[in-house]
């Protein structure tokens, strides 16, 4: 077990051979060595350490085909400065051969001084710790992800019921598997979806798939590859009564609206509205766009935001009083759009809201034509606005033409609309053929009125959709001919935290007797 440290410990890796460490490829934005230090036969981040060693780095290699959004190929191979001596503290892990079949339901252990829990720090003295984890088959987890999102290279581990798994800062750790009395490493601590979330296992870098790679830049001393050999099987089979239907988008079966604008006196009037909570109290609004992803206003955040400051409400009505179709869910990671002007940010979820007629996703805008003339509606809470109770008010309006502006094909402009800070991120929302898609985030900023004195301007989804299909992944269809229904995983973080990896629990024993045992 190693620990990597640029200043403080960031991430971790394993000893390969006497001088080169493996770890994740997202650990290393950059391959830049200086102030990089490896510690081996470390047990506590603080205090003594009597049977450690550390090194410095000399060369990064990272996978040439690491891909940053997917987290396909997350791999890294760290040359230490000088060899180590092995001793009973520090030793080499056997690595997977190609052939070796890891399947579905193989006792693996993960070990790191991650987070114990998402936000949780490791108390001190900031011990090694481990979790007995059960390999999940690639079938099921791409189930868990989303199809497509879990490929060859990856392997997953964790309980179906949640609560086991790693966190931050286990990043670049071993996945290993015991068998007969040698360690053998199966995966690299990569990402996941929050802390042991249940049914979204931890995802690794599957090691068996690199030892040509490993080779070919590793000229003497190889690493020790071996054959791990599992019963079970890979195939999931999903019981009838746990198959999840298509998740169509764009439905409101509690809506009737024809014309107006008010207070929304019923609940599940427009089911994806969601109430952005800062520290508990409403900041912005925003709309769920898929199963566990939330759409909302850039301009509701600082740069960079801080998800653990964050809830999102879905199934309200008023902010004040009873709302008994609600949920709140945590934020595990908000991601703000770049692009000159006015941005956009989709909030991951830490979990996924069971679905309702008060709970539904909006359809997102990408291409669609809104003609002129259309009637289409904005919805949000205000301060001061929908009485005592704060109840969500609804606005229609009609599209209009944008006249002769230049960049008229991003925009979509309106009757003018006075909106206050509590609307920002909140929806514009339009029907066709059926389905509501949203064409616009609100914004009382960007809301202002266009060159005609009369309207109001805002850009378009489908001026975001690279964006979005990069964030959010697969959505929810408007018809219920699609199959895709699941939300593609992405790298869960800011840059400095790419990988949402998983949650530790406290055990008495110390992790590298695993390896010696």
């Amino acid at each position: 077990m190693a620990s990597l440290h640029r200043t403080s410990h960031f991430c971790g890796g394993s000893l390969i051979n006497n001088e080169w460490v493996m770890s994740a490829a997202h650990c290393f934005s950059s391959t830049n060595v200086n102030n990089l230090v490896v510690y081996l036969g470390r047990q506590n981040q603080e205090g003594d350490n009597p049977n450690e060693v550390q090194r410095t780095v000399t060369q990064i290699i990272n996978h040439p085909d690491y891909n940053t959004r997917t987290s396909d190929n997350d791999i890294s191979l760290l040359k230490l400065s000088s060899p180590v001596t092995f001793t009973n503290f520090i030793l080499p892990v056997c690595l997977a051969t190609p052939n070796s079949s890891f399947l579905n339901g193989t006792e693996s252990w993960v070990t790191g001084w991650g987070t114990i829990g998402f936000g949780v720090s490791l108390p001190s003295p900031q011990a090694l710790m481990e979790v007995e984890v059960p390999i999940v088959g690639n079938d099921q987890c791409n189930i868990d992800y989303g199809l497509g999102s879990i490929t060859s290279n990856m392997i997953c581990a964790g309980l179906r019921v949640g609560g086991k798994d790693s966190c931050q800062g286990d990043s670049g750790g071993p996945l290993v598997s015991k068998q007969g009395v040698l360690w053998i490493q199966s995966g690299v601590v990569s990402f996941g979806r929050g802390c042991a979330e249940p049914n979204f296992p931890g995802v690794y870098t599957r090691v068996s798939q690199y030892m040509s790679w490993i080779n070919s830049n590793i000229a003497s001393n190889q690493p020790g590859f071996v054959t791990f050999t599992s019963s079970g099987s890979d195939i999931t089979t999903v019981p009838p009564t746990t198959t999840a239907s298509p998740v169509i988008c764009g439905r409101a079966p509690m809506n009737s609206r024809i014309s107006g604008g008010s207070s929304v006196v019923t609940a599940g009037v427009w089911p994806w509205m969601a109430s952005l909570q800062k520290n508990g109290s409403h900041a912005c609004g925003g709309t769920l766009v898929a199963v566990d992803a939330v759409l909302s206003n850039a301009d509701c955040f600082s740069s960079p935001p801080t998800p653990s400051e964050w809830t999102v409400v879905l199934g309200r009505l008023k902010q004040n009083g009873s709302n008994p179709f609600e949920v709140t869910l945590n934020v595990t990671n908000i991601t703000l759009s770049t692009l000159n002007g006015s941005n956009v940010a989709v909030l991951r979820l830490a979990a996924r809201p069971g679905l309702s007629d008060y709970i539904q996703p909006v359809c997102m805008d990408n291409g669609q034509t809104f003609a002129v003339g259309s009637t289409c509606w904005v919805a949000g809470w205000s301060s001061g606005r929908g009485g005592e109770e704060e109840v969500l008010q609804e606005l229609q309006t009609s599209v209009e033409s944008c006249g002769n502006d230049s960049s008229a094909s991003d925009a979509i402009c309106t009757g003018l609309l006075t909106l206050e800070q509590g609307d920002s991120g909140g929806p514009l929302m339009c029907q066709l053929d059926g389905s509501w898609f949203q064409a616009a985030v609100l914004s009382s900023e960007n809301a202002t009125r266009s060159r005609r004195a009369a309207q109001s301007r805002f850009d378009t989804l489908s001026r975001f959709q690279s964006f979005l299909s990069d964030v959010v992944g697969f959505l929810p269809s408007s018809t219920s001919n699609e199959t895709s229904n699941s939300t593609s995983t992405t790298n869960e973080g800011a840059p400095a935290h790419p990988s949402f990896l998983l949650l530790l629990f406290l055990v008495s024993s110390v992790c590298l007797q695993l390896f010696v045992q």
